[in-house]
């Protein structure tokens, strides 16, 4: 919903009433992920919830719906391929009518999207509850309920946890909360801030870096402790540029499981001391540019600043898979690959190589 905010967000304040679809679940080949969304007001269309497959019935669907209702598309429905939905997927969609009326938290959640602070959507979908019920929670409070004070609270903390994670997806509990029991589900989608990608190193390759960065849904920040290269307009992709030397920069950020750290400087004056720190935080990728003797010369000098081997095995040096990358453009493509290659666990073989499902457990 976060890409089809600004425009329903104008239907919903101007007091309209407009229809939702939003992918809640999905398995196998699927081509858009949980938490997609489209909305539909008469002839007008904003957004997608398969990527063209079954957005003529979704339209239909949406431009009629009176009350909340989830529709499954896939292999096993009769009408699935005649909806267009060939790639042999199943996608559970829940379209349900919004207006101020009947989504009176909406403007208080895309203020908090826009704000970037975090807040969750917790909606059950199926099961013996209320289809279309909402409890909307923020790390430090809740509003709103899905029908019983012990489903509400079991909701809260795990929607809080997988708010945290940037998780958005189906959780199952019992008809009156059982934790145990999956006779109801409740589809929890979080707008957590954007993860931060923090490049280091105000080079030609950082300015690539930062636009496939942006590209990619990152907060980027660049620095360098060089202001003549440290810019805002050497990097207008960038959210922020810092003139500050990087390692006592990183050493001043929040950083967690979903931060990426990129080492471009390959200077040991900058990158050692950089990596001093980066590799004793709790950032989910660190990489570093450099030929595989300036690998080595740098491992030689951390092992001097007494890191550890577990330590530096979470170094990924030289940055990017081998895509044979030579230009700052094909370089940032190489990291960008190794950025999804981790985050979903691909062999980063060619697909006509490969056998099998083409997305993994986690799609």
């Amino acid at each position: 919903m976060r890409d089809v905010l600004p425009e329903i967000m104008r239907w919903w304040r101007s007091g309209l009433r407009f229809g939702l679809a939003t992918v809640v679940s999905t398995f196998s080949s699927a081509p858009r992920p949980p938490g997609a969304a489209m909305a539909v007001r008469g002839d007008e269309v904003v957004g997608s919830v398969s990527g063209g497959c079954v957005e003529g019935a979704v339209f239909e669907l949406a431009s009629e719906a009176d009350a909340p209702v989830l529709q499954r598309y896939g292999v096993s429905d009769d009408d699935a391929f005649a909806v267009g939905l060939t790639c042999g997927g199943i996608i559970d969609i829940l379209v349900e009518p919004v207006s101020i009326e009947t989504f009176p938290e909406l403007g208080e959640i895309s203020a908090s999207v826009e704000a970037h602070h975090p807040v969750a959507v917790a909606t059950i979908v199926a099961g013996p509850g209320t289809i279309g019920a909402r409890r909307i929670v923020w790390p430090d409070r809740s509003s709103g309920t899905l029908g019983l004070d012990r489903l509400d609270g079991a909701v809260d903390d795990d929607a809080r946890g997988m708010l945290a994670q940037g998780l958005t997806g189906i959780r199952h509990y019992g008809g009156h909360g059982e934790r145990r029991l999956d006779d109801l589900s409740v589809f929890v989608q979080s707008f957590a801030p954007p993860p931060r990608m923090l490049v280091f190193g105000a080079i030609d390759f950082a300015a690539a870096v930062a636009r496939v960065g942006k590209f990619l849904g990152y907060h980027v920040t660049v620095c360098d402790a060089r202001p003549v290269f440290a810019t805002a307009k050497r990097f207008p992709e960038a959210d922020e540029v810092v003139v500050k030397w990087p390692h006592d920069y990183l050493a001043s950020v929040q950083v967690d499981g979903r931060t990426v750290i990129c080492v471009l400087t390959h200077d040991p004056k900058f990158d050692v001391p950089l990596l001093e720190v980066a590799l004793r935080t709790e950032a989910g990728y660190i990489g570093a540019m450099g030929s595989r003797r300036t690998h080595e010369d740098r491992l030689a000098r951390l092992r001097e600043s007494g890191l550890t081997a577990a330590e530096l095995a979470r170094l990924r040096s030289p940055i990017g898979l081998d895509l044979g990358a030579r230009t700052p453009e094909e370089t940032a493509v190489s990291i960008a690959a190794e950025l999804i290659q981790l985050r979903w666990g691909g062999s980063g073989l060619p697909l006509s190589q490969t056998g099998g499902r083409i997305h993994g457990e986690h799609s």
